[in-house]
């Protein structure tokens, strides 16, 4: 027991660790304002633009894996699906204001539908582990699908439905419409490429990264 505490904390951890170290400069001071960071309903994309709101775990992990796909124009890392009015991160990793680490994707759907995003989102994490994704533990890394219309709803559940064939265990990811969308604080945007060093990132963003690339050309039949 001792040693699987050990083993669940430690990504968490590094993460606290990674953001500490920017918490130590101006940025981070005033991006925890929370005045800093307002409230968005996520459903205001630009002229041909649409949105999708989608959780698997870390922030940080999957806006750099949803950032290398042809079609998105904008990944935002963000918190949604809670109870309380502009959390900031410190009260979010606590994960008793309901809400959960999310990304809100503008995508061209002339270039990649809906579809294409659930179909990358259940190979970026494993949506059968609840409230975990690896040694990050907690409700914040909750796999969860977050729909802005009836069109998203139907090909999320059709989607999921889809995907239970490939696991051997049953996937936990909620279905819930997006009420409010809240963009996380600015040093948490870009995070992987904007700090390609720390820890966390050469560890445990890296080889996802590099997995789900090595998934995407498989499925599309390239070397």
């Amino acid at each position: 027991m001792i040693r699987y505490a050990a083993r669940s904390r430690a990504g968490t951890f590094l993460r606290w660790l990674a953001a500490g170290v920017l918490a130590l400069g101006s940025v981070k001071s005033m991006a925890m304002d929370p005045s800093n960071h307002s409230a968005a309903s996520g459903a205001d994309p630009a002229p041909g633009r649409e949105i999708a709101v989608l959780g698997g775990g870390c922030f940080w992990c999957m806006e750099a894996l949803f950032e290398t796909l042809p079609g998105v124009v904008s990944v935002t890392s963000g918190y949604a699906g809670g109870h309380v009015p502009n959390p900031t991160y410190k009260q979010v990793c606590t994960g008793t204001t309901g809400h959960a680490e999310v990304i809100r994707i503008e995508y061209d759907p002339n270039r990649i539908r809906y579809e294409d995003l659930l179909e990358a989102f259940w190979e970026a994490h494993d949506p059968t582990t609840p409230n975990r994704q690896g040694n990050d533990v907690g409700p914040q890394y909750r796999s969860i699908i977050l729909y802005v219309n009836e069109a998203q709803r139907r090909a999320a559940e059709k989607s999921r439905a889809e995907a239970a064939r490939r696991f051997s265990r049953p996937i936990v990811t909620e279905i819930v419409p997006l009420e409010r969308f809240y963009p996380a604080e600015a040093y948490h945007q870009d995070y992987f490429r904007k700090n390609p060093e720390q820890a966390y990132c050469q560890f445990v963003i890296r080889p996802k990264l590099e997995k789900f690339q090595k998934s995407r050309a498989v499925e599309k039949g390239r070397p």
